[in-house]
């Protein structure tokens, strides 16, 4: 072939090489490829990944609800009272010379207390009776000078008018002598007076007189008060809305009460109840109670603040579950209760008296339900739960560290 067969016309009558010509085609052919390649991968590489549809399942505890008599019991503020308190004064005046006791002890009824200068009044005893012997003289002698007369009369020497005034003299001195046995009682009970004696059991408190002070018996400051501490009272009060439970309770036995410290967090004794007021307070609407205890260890002191509950009744066969269990929202209360796919139900319920760490359920729920005890911030209708079960000795705990 003639080299013009090797070239073409092209355009305005240049001509291009065949061989150009195949090149040029080859390097359009291999750029086509490269992008088709580029546009496969870059569509694999950013295609989205279908999401999983299966949603992990939300740990929670558990607990089934329950039945219990559960103890309803209503508190107030309340005051430790002692059931008797002496304010020790002295009776007779002196020198104050002996303090028998240590400020805080524990003394018996009859405990010798302090002493006072008792000179004085021994000297008043002695003179008393000294006066009494003598007019005891007298009145002997006067006894057998009405005993001569009634005989000189009866004989006819003597006259009646002597006999009568013989015996009217007897009759005086007789008087006489009461009024000195009189003096010398009064004598004594004064010198007793000077030994203070304790007139009841208890304990002392802070001495309000020295040893050595001039003391007089109307002095308005005693000696010293006693308080006793056991047995021991508390008076506290409720609302009068409690007073038909108080009643039915009482008339059937004493009531249980327990006393705590003001914030309620240790129990420091449990007594009974003794007195309900007899009235309302008119102006807070609430009544008086007064509860006794034994008190042997001392736990309850005079004018302590404290707080008392006491038991008002049992609620027989109440569905309970731990109060943590229970939520509240716009529509009131409910709980999750765990289907046996391990789903969960929200369940509107209505509550009843809480007791410590679980509360009454009225409606809503039935014994055995397994409810959700924690966890539940992350639920919703229908969420898929694992669970770890909890019993009820333990519920109370699991709930706390929630």
């Amino acid at each position: 072939m003639s080299a013009s067969n090797d070239h073409q016309n092209i355009g305005n009558g240049q001509q291009l090489p065949l061989r150009s010509r195949r090149a040029r085609i080859i390097v359009v052919v291999s750029l086509i490829a490269m992008a088709g390649t580029g546009v496969f991968w870059y569509g694999k590489a950013y295609r989205p990944v279908a999401k999983s549809t299966a949603a992990a399942a939300i740990p929670v505890t558990a607990v089934k609800a329950s039945v219990r008599d559960l103890p309803i019991e209503r508190s107030g503020l309340g005051t430790v009272l002692p059931l008797n308190q002496v304010d020790v004064k002295v009776r007779v005046d002196g020198q104050l010379q002996r303090i028998a006791f240590i400020e805080g002890q524990d003394v018996q009824a009859g405990d010798l207390l302090a002493e006072i200068d008792l000179r004085p009044y021994k000297a008043q005893l002695d003179g008393a009776e000294a006066t009494l012997q003598k007019d005891l003289a007298q009145l002997a002698s006067d006894r057998t000078e009405d005993a001569r007369a009634a005989k000189l009369t009866i004989s006819g020497a003597g006259t009646g008018q002597a006999a009568d005034k013989a015996k009217a003299q007897v009759a005086i001195m007789q008087a006489t002598v009461l009024g000195d046995q009189a003096a010398v009682d009064t004598a004594k009970i004064n010198l007793s007076y000077t030994h203070i004696l304790a007139a009841i059991t208890g304990r002392v408190g802070l001495k309000q007189i020295n040893q050595g002070a001039i003391i007089h018996a109307n002095d308005t400051t005693g000696l010293v008060t006693i308080t006793q501490i056991h047995p021991i009272s508390v008076q506290f009060s409720l609302p009068q809305d409690e007073l038909p439970d108080l009643l039915a309770g009482q008339a059937k036995a004493p009531l249980q009460v327990t006393v705590h410290i003001r914030d309620g967090s240790k129990l420091l004794a449990t007594g009974r109840l003794t007195v309900i007021d007899s009235q309302v307070d008119t102006l807070t609407g609430m009544i008086k109670l007064k509860a006794e205890f034994d008190n042997n260890d001392g736990s309850l002191w005079p004018g302590e603040l404290v707080t008392a509950r006491v038991v008002v009744r049992s609620d027989r066969n109440t569905t309970v579950v731990p109060s943590a269990a229970v939520q509240n929202g716009q529509n009131g209360a409910y709980v999750f209760v765990i289907n046996p796919a391990n789903t969960v139900a929200l369940a509107k319920i209505r509550t009843g008296p809480t007791v410590g760490d679980v509360t009454a359920l009225t409606s809503g729920i039935n014994p055995g339900d397994n409810i959700v005890l924690s966890g539940q911030s992350r639920l919703t209708q229908g969420t898929l739960v694992s669970v770890t079960q909890s019993d009820n000795k333990t519920a109370s705990s699991a709930a706390r560290t929630e």
